[in-house]
């Protein structure tokens, strides 16, 4: 079995078309709020984020959706062997279909972000990876109907999608409250944007990351940021 081993909880992917990724770990373990309640994971995967959410949000209860069902039923299992499983719950379900009464003070996402680009011939790494046009625009609306009120949207996205996201959300009210520009190394241009909607007009915070000091070598900041978590560190 492929199984990554976090510091207090293990993950299997078997199954997952998608596995356990930067850009996930850097999602789960940079998402701030002050206390969380209710968390909704879209598209959880192997439940990585959530059980990451889990750790570092002990009075939280997190819900997570997802529309693959080999996924989900990795994921199910992986919830249910953690020290948080009672915290913990698996939707097999699309986030458009998915139906909860109660609203969520803190939702994530690590979503597909190939919109219009070559289908992986892959089929379910394609459903994994790529979005339709209008993907994200019912995932906006879908989070957006799902806020309380002080909630935050978090989503890890490439530049051209972040700034299709900020736009759609601007349409319903939520404004850009942080932006971490996420580059390999402090040469390299940003490739990926970690960005947090809020409701209201918002003061703007923005950063930058550097995942590697050198060839193989990550930066002081990637090893502090993730040494709750990771077992190198």
């Amino acid at each position: 079995m492929s199984i990554f081993k976090f510091k207090q909880f293990d993950v299997d992917q078997t199954g997952c078309a998608m596995k356990i990724n930067t850009d996930g770990v850097l999602l789960g373990a940079t998402v701030s709020h002050p206390s969380p309640k209710r968390i909704l994971d879209i598209g959880t995967g192997t439940g990585v984020i959530a059980l990451m959410l889990a750790q570092r949000f002990p009075d939280a209860c997190i819900e997570a959706v997802e529309i693959d069902q080999q996924a989900a039923e990795t994921a199910c299992r992986n919830f249910q062997l953690s020290v948080f499983s009672k915290r913990l719950n698996i939707n097999h379900v699309s986030i458009e279909q998915y139906n909860n009464k109660e609203q969520f003070d803190l939702i994530v996402s690590n979503p597909p972000f190939f919109v219009n680009d070559l289908k992986n011939e892959e089929i379910r790494k394609g459903i994994a990876r790529h979005a339709d046009e209008d993907f994200f625009s019912l995932l906006v609306e879908k989070s957006h109907s799902l806020l309380a009120d002080e909630a935050q949207i978090w989503f890890i996205l490439p530049i051209k999608q972040a700034d299709e996201v900020i736009d759609i959300a601007s349409r319903y009210g939520l404004s850009l409250a942080e932006r971490v520009n996420i580059h390999s190394d402090k040469n390299k241009p940003t490739f990926r944007q970690i960005i947090c909607l809020k409701k209201g007009e918002v003061f703007l915070n923005e950063s930058d990351f550097n995942i590697y000091e050198s060839l193989k070598e990550h930066t002081q900041e990637y090893k502090v940021l993730l040494k709750d978590f990771f077992l190198a560190y």
